[in-house]
């Protein structure tokens, strides 16, 4: 190994310990470890102040196809990946005007109300709920709202809101694998492989839905007991249930962030027939609903995460330090080696490690670092390039639910039960989510190879 390879290394294995122990903040250690990637590897060891400009990559905002396409793939240039950036921000400030507007806490109250506010039924359509929702809105603000409004319902009829909590958590992070918006390894994936919308429902959708069938009816039986309750009455009184109505404060701006979504939803699904790039619509989208609120812009300017945004600026640099110095082709060669060069091998290695791996850091660098690495596995053994990126996917995407610590909605679920006096330990987590885990990345597999081998 050569001395820039050596230190991309340390660079990246001292990043990824810091962001586990949580010590520091993440994007503080990203963008650390990005600045010395440009300056120690790229420009110290490497004397290269090309890679540098192509690792910060803005001249890709000044290229018309980065903002409306022709039909044809651009070349992937790697570095900093300008349209998940501008793609994740818009659907924050999205997000965070349909909050404003109480659409979340109307959604989960109509279809409680819809099932009666039975608690085994709310228990169900929850986890349905929590699925399709976490297709289209980042599944940390799905679970956000979700655990919340299950906390009120729980102490309204008297049920132990634990479970629903964990069921919900592990369907937000299954649906979310189904599209290209529904996490944000999937968005790294999409944007840098220029896969579409409709590539991934196609492709994940099926893998994802049958297997949700599966995990709903393992968490029924292993749940119905735990939710049993009188939704007439608790304590021998009448029950008063929260009307959805008392959600919307302002029925204009319920009804414009509604039509946003929809419309949100629309373009995202027909945007490799319009051209339209995900940077494009994540702009749109966010200029569109600052717009329409006028009133609650700043407050929703700043509840947008701009530290996680920093962080993946960060994760960038560095993952397109480990790119060029060869780091990753060394990584897939290692691979390649390890299963004789049979695809079937590959594509196991790659789920199982993606799963495990993912399961005890963060998934969002795991799939930045794993990109370059199964273009490269796919070049070298020949394997058709968006069966591993759909493998990648799926258990990056799933393989965090094993854990506390394995995704970001895991830590806010767990986080809001916490504050409403409900402790999830690990043991009772992992109990649970760590066979469902395995399940649904043994289903995968077999799926996969069922489907494209």
């Amino acid at each position: 190994m050569t001395a820039a390879q050596i230190a991309a290394l340390v660079i990246f294995i001292i990043m990824f310990l810091l962001i586990v122990t949580e010590k520091i903040d993440r994007h503080i250690v990203s963008l650390t470890a990005g600045a010395l990637m440009l300056i120690l590897v790229f420009g110290i060891m490497m004397h290269s102040p090309s890679d540098i400009l192509k690792t910060l990559a803005f001249a890709d905002l000044s290229k018309p196809d980065f903002w409306i396409t022709n039909g044809t793939v651009a070349e992937e240039a790697g570095g900093i990946n300008w349209a998940t950036i501008l793609f994740i921000g818009g659907m924050m400030v999205m997000v965070e005007g349909m909050a404003k507007a109480g659409f979340f806490r109307w959604l989960c109250l109509t279809i409680a109300k819809a099932v009666h506010y039975r608690p085994l039924r709310i228990f169900v359509t929850f986890m349905f709920m929590s699925a399709v929702l976490a297709m289209f809105i980042d599944s940390i603000t799905v679970i956000l709202f979700l655990a919340s409004v299950t906390i009120e319902l729980a102490n309204m009829l008297k049920f132990n809101p634990i479970p629903v909590i964990l069921s919900e958590i592990f369907c937000a992070n299954l649906g979310g694998s189904s599209t290209m918006c529904g996490d944000p390894p999937n968005i790294i994936i999409g944007t840098s492989l220029h896969y579409t919308f409709s590539d991934f429902i196609l492709n994940n959708g099926p893998i994802a839905g049958v297997t949700l069938l599966v995990m709903v009816l393992y968490f029924y039986l292993a749940f119905r007991h735990h939710l049993s309750a009188d939704p007439e009455t608790t304590d021998g009184k009448p029950v008063i249930y929260p009307s959805p109505s008392e959600a919307i404060q302002n029925r204009r701006e319920f009804a414009v962030s509604t039509i946003i979504f929809l419309v949100t939803v629309v373009l995202l699904i027909t945007h490799a027939q319009t051209g339209l790039t995900v940077a494009t619509i994540g702009v749109g989208v966010a200029v569109v609903t600052l717009i329409t609120a006028p009133h609650y812009a700043k407050a929703i300017l700043r509840e947008v995460d701009y530290r996680t945004l920093l962080f993946f600026i960060g994760l960038f640099v560095v993952v397109d330090g480990l790119d060029r110095s060869g780091i990753l082709q060394m990584i897939a060669n290692l691979i390649a080696k390890l299963s004789g060069n049979n695809p079937m091998l590959t594509i196991g290695i790659v789920i199982w490690l993606s799963a495990i791996a993912s399961a005890f850091v963060d998934n969002i660098p795991f799939a930045a670092t794993m990109v370059p690495v199964i273009k490269t596995l796919s070049t070298a053994m020949g394997i058709d390039l968006t069966t591993l990126a759909w493998t990648l996917s799926l258990g990056t995407d799933v393989g965090g639910s094993a854990t506390p610590i394995g995704a970001s909605a895991n830590v806010v679920g767990i986080s809001v039960a916490a504050k409403n006096g409900y402790l999830i330990t690990w043991r009772k987590y992992c109990k649970y989510a760590a066979p469902a885990t395995i399940i649904s990345v043994a289903m995968f597999t077999v799926l996969i190879f069922i489907r494209y081998l």
